[in-house]
């Protein structure tokens, strides 16, 4: 089974990153972007083939270790 995790910055959270990114574009011509949030994401293979518990499985890992969830939100796609 085949998993993907998207870590994002939770609205209101400073992203340096992304403010870097969006400056970078709009020098080299890009100039119709409005903002840039950046961000992660896990691709899992996993060996589990119940849906439900997968997705909880993927849930405690984010909370572990995947997402700071003071300041992060995960979303869990499951294939």
């Amino acid at each position: 089974m085949k998993a993907r995790v998207i870590v994002t910055l939770k609205n209101g959270v400073l992203d340096p990153q992304g403010k870097a990114i969006e400056g970078a574009l709009g020098g080299l011509g890009f100039g119709d972007i409005g903002s840039v949030r950046q961000g992660k994401v896990f691709d899992l293979d996993l060996s589990a083939t119940d849906k439900a518990a997968a997705e909880a499985e993927i849930a405690q890992m984010c909370e572990k270790l995947l997402a700071n969830t003071v300041i992060e939100n995960y979303a869990i796609e499951i294939d």
